[in-house]
């Protein structure tokens, strides 16, 4: 009985257990249930919003993805197609081989012919492959996608997803936008644009591009095998890629691959068991009955190519090439974009680019370098098989920063050649002054136009100064002789180095740098401690005509150094601009300085180093600019500008063939006459804070009436100042003396009157070691030795043969200086310096 109750009582336990367990399982079903269905809507609601931001389902872009990016001139006018290390052939459908389109699809999408655009049994089971992935945190998304989604990820989404939920939301957008493409085109018309948008490894994308780069052959004339290697290499270029660091290493990585593609092909009855056999006995040949050169790769009885480079050559070549490198750079930063996405994105993004380059003035400035009678008969091939002279030639329009012109070189050259209006690294010589010592002495008001140094070798202290391994440094000019005093605007008209040097020693070497910065020049650190390349441009460095030809804009710019552009905008398939250039600019010096910079330039035109222009520039619309030369005149240069437009020309005299600067200036003259020839004619304005001054040619200062008298004529001129560097001293270098006509000797009281006379001269008071230009021109410092009375009529060159010191001729120079020698208002005048309350202009002497 006890033991009946104690059973009924378990039993009515068990019961109550398992009612208990029972609402447990509903309870945790129902959560489930209710957490699954928030994971729905959640699901379903983040799909919607990636659905919504699909792009646009345009079938024009996809299909018609035959339409490579354009690259345009500034009128918009078509003038190269894009050329990257991606090659791609278009083929039309009826001339792909059936063995190639059925390997496609057994390998890439074999119910291709059955699905709606998505393949849902595919997806389930790259799902499940990729939550795992997610679970174990291994990185990468299986492939599920269908041929169609592919298509839709080549053509219409141009780069892939960064991360896990990029490539999560593309992959939803191409599974929503796959079957609305499918009730849209049939299915030829998705596999033929698909096979000529995938990426199969080297540089080809699409299958003839890839037929070619592989065998050599059109894609109708591959093999079986072929066809299969081809399908093969697209799941993974990589690694199936015949010359990839992989498959080299082991053959097998592609060859496994191909063999499994005949398989799904034979599976899936595209080919027979027969074609499938004599298919694997094909790849299973040994590779020495093929070939015996180790390096190469084979599939079968066939040779794979070796990579080729890319030998493909633009219309405009020295142009094209840095546009397109400049979008890349853009795209870039802009976007973050990796070098492969960009190349996918010019290859298939039908992307316009809008360059700034004017079409008939690049094949005109080609055309006046190639042609150019003098050089033409000067040319010989280099051990390159490169003729010489060589050439590079810009032209910018400054006021926008548009690149107009760039001509890389003279001569039919193949394709990446170096480019030496871009790349070139080599001394400028002298047109480097106007950027790194007169605009910098001018805008800091250090110097004016007027300035006075003197030509002659550089003082002692300074030559020391800077000195190479002890050895003081005597710069020379290029004529080789000194003239004596100079002024700014004489210096750059004759390119006088000396005057340069002594000029950049009052700016100094780190503020000419700075300068120069600012006009887009590099300096290496050798340059940044070099008088050399500061002051002469004997940069080691180096610089190129793209360059030199930006920085010259400054001076008709006022002062502002615009960015350059190579392109105005690029535009994708869409319409929409993807990349815009502004008007970028920088204040390098002032608009004052800059216009007195753009007078000065005039100097080496009107006859300086640079006269030869005038035979090649005819234009009512001026031209200025400056040579230069590097040592040996190896380098020759051309920096100029007109109202309108700045360039350079620099040309090579590797062999030393009697070229000149003035042979780039003659270059450029040309070149800037075709610029400008239907542009009317104008001048460059004054700015405001100009003001104009009479000043003494000699000194630099306010002229005095001796100043007109000058033996040599009259030294009085008109100059531009800015308005507050006006001299205030009066002229302090003529001076008026009374001589011995005879003798030329300073006259004594005991000269006859009859052989005195009055003459103007200038002073120097030291005694040069070499020959000056001038010196002629300077006071005597000698007495007239005649010691009897003017009764007798008696030349002391008779009684005193060998000029010795007389005691009666002991006698104070300035004594014999006539009272009107020098009309200095202030008088305090100094023969040492010659200097205004506001700008110092010192003479410089050999002390």
């Amino acid at each position: 009985m006890t033991e009946s109750k104690k059973a009924q009582e378990n039993q009515s336990k068990r019961k109550v257990k398992k009612k208990k367990r029972k609402k447990v399982v509903k309870i945790v079903l129902l959560s489930l249930l209710i957490l699954i269905s928030f994971i729905g809507v959640a699901i379903g609601g983040l799909t919607f919003a990636i659905v919504k931001t699909a792009p646009e389902l345009d079938i024009n872009t996809i299909i018609a993805s035959d339409e490579a990016s354009k690259i345009y001139d500034d009128k918009g006018n078509y003038i190269d197609s894009i050329i990257t290390e991606k090659k791609r052939v278009i083929i039309k459908y009826e001339d792909m081989p059936k063995n190639l389109l059925d390997a496609f699809v057994s390998i890439e999408d074999e119910r291709f012919y059955k699905h709606k655009g998505i393949d849902i049994k595919r997806i389930a089971g790259a799902l499940f492959a990729d939550l795992k992935n997610f679970v174990q945190g291994n990185s990468g998304l299986q492939g599920g996608s269908t041929i169609t989604q592919q298509l839709l990820k080549n053509t219409l989404f141009e780069t892939p997803g960064r991360n896990f939920e990029e490539k999560v939301k593309r992959k939803i957008q191409e599974a929503y936008l796959a079957p609305q493409l499918e009730k849209k085109v049939d299915k030829n018309t998705i596999l033929t644009a698909y096979l000529n948008t995938a990426f199969l490894g080297g540089r080809a994308i699409g299958v003839e591009a890839a037929a070619q780069q592989y065998f050599g052959v059109s894609a109708n004339k591959l093999t079986l095998t072929q066809c299969a290697f081809i399908a093969g290499v697209t799941q993974s270029p990589s690694i199936y890629y015949p010359y990839s660091k992989t498959s080299k290493k082991n053959p097998d990585k592609y060859i496994n691959r191909t063999k499994t593609v005949l398989y799904k092909m034979k599976q899936q009855n595209y080919i027979s068991e027969d074609e499938y056999s004599k298919a694997l006995a094909d790849l299973n040949t040994d590779k020495a009955k093929v070939t015996t050169d180790s390096s190469v790769q084979t599939l079968g009885k066939s040779i794979i190519l070796k990579p080729s480079s890319n030998n493909d050559k633009y219309n405009f070549e020295w142009f094209s090439r840095p546009v397109v490198n400049e979008v890349k750079k853009d795209l870039k930063a802009k976007y973050n974009y990796s070098d492969d996405e960009i190349d996918n994105l010019l290859v298939n993004g039908s992307l316009k680019i809008y360059s700034t380059m004017n079409k008939d003035l690049q094949i005109a400035s080609q055309n006046i370098l190639n042609q150019d009678e003098k050089l033409n008969r000067l040319t010989r091939k280099d051990e390159e098989n490169t003729i010489q002279p060589q050439a590079s030639a810009v032209l910018v329009d400054y006021h926008t920063g548009e690149v107009k012109v760039i001509v890389g070189g003279r001569g039919d050259q193949p394709a990446s050649s170096f480019n030496r209006a871009t790349g070139a690294k080599v001394p400028p010589g002298s047109s480097i002054k106007p950027l790194t010592v007169y605009s910098p002495a001018v805008d800091m008001k250090l110097a004016t136009a007027a300035t006075v140094l003197e030509n002659s070798p550089l003082p002692d202290a300074m030559a020391q100064k800077y000195s190479s391994a002890g050895t003081p440094w005597q710069p020379q000019n290029d004529d080789k002789s000194y003239s004596g005093y100079l002024n700014m605007r004489d210096a750059i008209k004759d390119s006088v180095n000396v005057y340069a040097v002594k000029l950049e020693d009052m700016v100094g070497l780190e503020t000419g740098i700075r300068y120069g910065e600012k006009f887009g020049i590099t300096f290496d650190n050798a340059d940044k401690h070099s008088m050399a390349a500061l002051a002469l441009g004997q940069l080691t460095y180096g610089t190129n005509t793209f360059t030199m030809a930006n920085a010259y804009g400054v001076f008709g710019n006022n002062g502002l150094y615009t960015t350059p552009r190579l392109y105005s905008k690029v535009v994708d398939k869409t319409g929409k601009a993807i990349l815009e250039t502004k008007i970028e600019t920088k204040q390098v010096i002032s608009p004052q300085a800059a216009y007195i910079m753009y007078d000065l330039l005039r100097e080496p035109v009107r006859g300086g180093t640079a006269y030869k222009i005038n035979s090649s520039y005819s234009s009512g619309t001026p031209i200025v600019g400056k040579t230069g030369s590097s040592t040996n005149f190896k380098n020759l240069w051309f920096c100029g500008l007109t109202p309108y437009y700045s360039g350079a020309v620099w040309v090579e005299n590797k062999y030393n063939q009697g070229i000149y600067s003035s042979d780039a200036a003659y270059l450029l003259g040309k070149i800037m006459n075709e610029a400008v020839k239907d542009l009317p004619a104008k001048d460059i304005s004054a700015p405001s804070g100009i003001t104009t001054a009479a000043v003494d040619r000699v000194s630099g200062l306010l002229p005095s009436p001796l100043s007109y008298r000058d033996p040599r004529g009259s030294q009085v001129y008109t100059e531009y100042f800015i308005k507050d560097t006006v001299p205030t001293t009066v002229d302090n270098i003529h001076v008026e003396a009374k001589i011995n006509k005879l003798n030329g000797k300073l006259a004594s009281k005991f000269t006859p009157s009859f052989l005195t006379e009055s003459k103007v001269y200038i002073r120097r008071d030291y005694v040069p070691t070499v020959s000056l230009g001038d010196q002629a021109y300077v006071l005597p410092k000698e007495l007239d030795p005649t010691t009897v009375s003017s009764e007798n009529n008696t030349d002391n060159n008779t009684n005193n043969p060998d000029n010795t010191d007389l005691p009666d001729s002991n006698i104070d120079i300035d004594d014999n200086l006539d009272e009107t020698q020098n009309t200095d208002t202030n008088s305090n005048t100094n023969t040492e310096t010659n200097t205004n309350s506001n700008t110092s202009h010192k003479t410089t002497k050999n002390n």
